[in-house]
């Protein structure tokens, strides 16, 4: 039996439009391992950008700076702001307080032991006795002391070191500078003059650094004063004494 040919043509357009979509999927599924293949390769690896780790500004290191305190140097030197209690008359009922400097010295001979040497000034006003009509009141009266004896080095550590002195000397005192030209004895004060001393005591020190001390000095500042008020006699005067300065530690060792 033989098919019209409309319908021929129809059915031969039909087969031809079946395959070849066909054959581009089929085409397009060959193509597509190597496709991907070579988008594979091409592709790198993700980087990973880790954070810069930065340098510290700066690390804490702890500082001693009494590490290096020793106590071995040959010599030493103190300047301090002194204070001074005395009486300027052997019966006198008021006291005078005087201010004043300290220079003192030690050249050591040995750990334990030193020989001290120390200068010291007071000055300052004093009460004086009732001397109507003269009405003298607050003359201006000084002392200066000069003494030298052994140092012992006792407790201590890199903070600090407790220090004991005896020293013996003299002292002179200037009494009469501001008594209108009267005598002393008007105002109950001694006379000026030159008369021995002890001075008993110590240090207390507290280091701040190898070579500079913080130093606070107590003493007993004994002296023998001659009165001579038409009969000569001795007045044995102990007064407190008080010093707050610093000293410096020389470099030379011993």
């Amino acid at each position: 039996m033989r098919l019209p040919v409309r319908f021929s043509v129809f059915l031969i357009a039909g087969v031809v439009g079946l395959c070849v979509p066909a054959a581009n999927l089929r085409a397009q599924g060959a193509a597509a391992p190597s496709s991907s293949g070579q988008s594979s390769s091409s592709q790198t690896a993700p980087v990973q950008n880790t954070p810069k780790q930065t340098a510290p500004n700066g690390t804490y290191i702890s500082v001693d700076p009494l590490a290096k305190v020793r106590y071995d140097n040959k010599y030493d030197m103190s300047l301090t702001m002194a204070y001074d209690h005395m009486k300027a008359g052997p019966n006198l009922l008021q006291g005078s307080n005087l201010g004043g400097l300290d220079l003192t010295g030690s050249m050591w001979m040995s750990k334990r032991w030193a020989l001290q040497a120390t200068a010291r000034t007071f000055w300052g006003t004093s009460g004086a006795a009732p001397n109507a009509p003269l009405n003298i009141r607050g003359p201006f009266v000084s002392e200066y002391y000069f003494a030298a004896g052994p140092e012992w080095l006792g407790p201590h550590n890199k903070h600090g070191a407790i220090l004991a002195h005896a020293m013996f000397g003299g002292v002179y005192g200037k009494f009469e500078q501001d008594l209108r030209g009267q005598p002393p004895s008007v105002v109950g004060f001694y006379n000026d003059q030159i008369a021995p001393t002890a001075i008993l005591g110590g240090h207390f020190d507290l280091n701040r650094s190898p070579r500079w001390v913080f130093r606070i000095t107590p003493d007993a500042l004994m002296k023998w004063y001659s009165i001579d008020y038409g009969t000569k006699s001795t007045q044995w005067d102990v007064n407190f004494g008080i010093s707050v300065g610093v000293e410096y530690k020389f470099k030379k060792t011993r």
